[in-house]
């Protein structure tokens, strides 16, 4: 397409203040007609605009795509106005979510031994809104369901895979750091 350099700023812009999702390098690549590292040397050039003019919020990579986010320092202002809803979950599920983060894909049998207490309630709560999803069935007896966070997951925690997880210092027997699932979104 081979726009001139600021109204390639000014499309992709448009683009990704229009999209609640983040923008895959695809996703772009589709819509503009641009090549994949024009669009890259776009995407740099908005983000170093956003710095320089210190903007509230700057282009991230996120998730494996690209939006719009404000800065961590702002974020308990921007709580009082949205009030996530991760804020409402008990320890639980937190203890849950970190499990699944860390160990998957992971069944339902496995999280309880790591825990020793059913995690039914805090499973269907993670599953409700949408931070965990079921990934497929092992290959095992019963063929149980097997459980990983979601993009929606990274989006939260800001992370642009799974790889950018803090380093977990030991699991229990048997556990791996393997953090090498990664996501991307397909919009």
């Amino acid at each position: 397409m081979n726009l001139f350099p600021d109204e390639g700023k000014r499309l992709l812009e448009a683009l990704l203040l229009c999209s609640a999702e983040p923008l895959t390098l695809k996703v772009l690549t589709e819509i503009t007609d641009y090549e994949s590292s024009e669009i890259l040397d776009l995407l740099s050039e908005i983000q170093r605009d956003y710095q320089q003019q210190s903007r509230g919020f700057a282009l991230t990579e996120i998730a494996g795509g690209w939006m719009f986010a404000t800065y961590p320092e702002h974020a308990p202002y921007i709580e009082k106005l949205v009030k996530p809803r991760l804020s409402s979950l008990s320890q639980a599920a937190l203890e849950v979510l970190s499990i699944v983060a860390y160990r998957q894909p992971i069944t339902r049998a496995e999280i309880e031994e790591i825990r020793g207490v059913s995690c039914d309630s805090s499973l269907g709560t993670l599953l409700d809104r949408a931070l965990v999803e079921e990934k497929g069935r092992k290959d095992a007896p019963g063929r149980p369901i097997l459980f990983g966070t979601t993009t929606d997951f990274l989006k939260y925690f800001g992370l642009s895979s799974l790889k950018d997880l803090p380093a977990f210092p030991s699991l229990p027997a048997g556990g791996e750091d393997d953090r090498s699932t990664d996501h991307t979104i397909c919009s």
